[in-house]
């Protein structure tokens, strides 16, 4: 995603993650508990504005040689696909939500909040997956989390919720044809997202549209008009 590409920065690297690190430990240490923005229900470990974690660049991001940390940041589709699940909660009654590319898991303990019978956070990255246990125990929530990569798998899941996937075209091609056949076989699929390139939206009917506010760094504005979508 935009804000973590940069290059260029002169920030040292003797705080940041190494691999082996202990992933909860490390979030605990480099994070703080904030309310999103549109979804304030909720508290996230999030990175705070100013400091290594948030100012990290391609540069230290290589000196690590871990995965970017997309789970410390609550990226304006999945408040929006968050926030519109909590004000419409019919949708996700008693239901078995898979959140995939769950990130911080916002979307995932979003659903529980609003009365899911269960949440699957999925990320391929383990720090993700650490993070979205540790902010389901800061909402007292029961949140399951995978690291394993989902895509082309059939699943226990009743509804696919995506927040912000579709910024990189391989990665959204991949993904867009495992969803469209979830959708084929009965699964309800909601994509949250700001208008990010590969966004298929041929394929998209519009649900509902949010003002989320976001960071000038991260976003290049400080309010991104973002949407929930569905797969016709």
């Amino acid at each position: 995603m935009p804000g973590l590409r940069r290059k260029g920065s002169k920030l040292l690297t003797d705080d940041l993650p190494v691999a082996g690190e202990d992933p909860s430990a490390f979030i605990r240490a480099h994070t703080a508990l904030h309310e999103p923005p549109l979804v304030p229900e909720l508290q996230l470990h999030l990175a705070t504005e100013g400091d290594a974690l948030w100012r990290m660049g391609e540069d230290e991001l290589a000196a690590t040689d871990l995965p970017a940390p997309f789970w410390a940041f609550a990226w304006a589709g999945g408040q929006a696909l968050a926030r519109y699940i909590i004000d419409t909660p019919d949708i996700i009654a008693e239901k078995r939500v898979l959140d995939f590319g769950s990130g911080s898991g916002l979307v995932g303990l979003a659903s529980m909040h609003a009365g899911a019978m269960s949440a699957l956070a999925a990320d391929i990255d383990v720090f993700a997956c650490a993070a979205a246990t540790l902010n389901a125990r800061a909402n007292n929530v029961r949140l399951s989390t995978t690291s394993d990569d989902l895509v082309g798998q059939d699943g226990p899941w009743d509804i696919i919720l995506v927040g912000d996937m579709c910024y990189e075209q391989p990665l959204a091609d991949s993904v867009e044809a495992w969803l469209l056949d979830q959708a084929s076989k009965g699964i309800k699929v909601l994509i949250g997202d700001p208008g990010r390139t590969y966004l298929p939206k041929g394929r998209l009917q519009k649900v509902i549209s949010y003002a989320v506010k976001t960071s000038r760094e991260l976003e290049d504005t400080d309010v991104r008009n973002t949407s929930v979508w569905q797969f016709s």
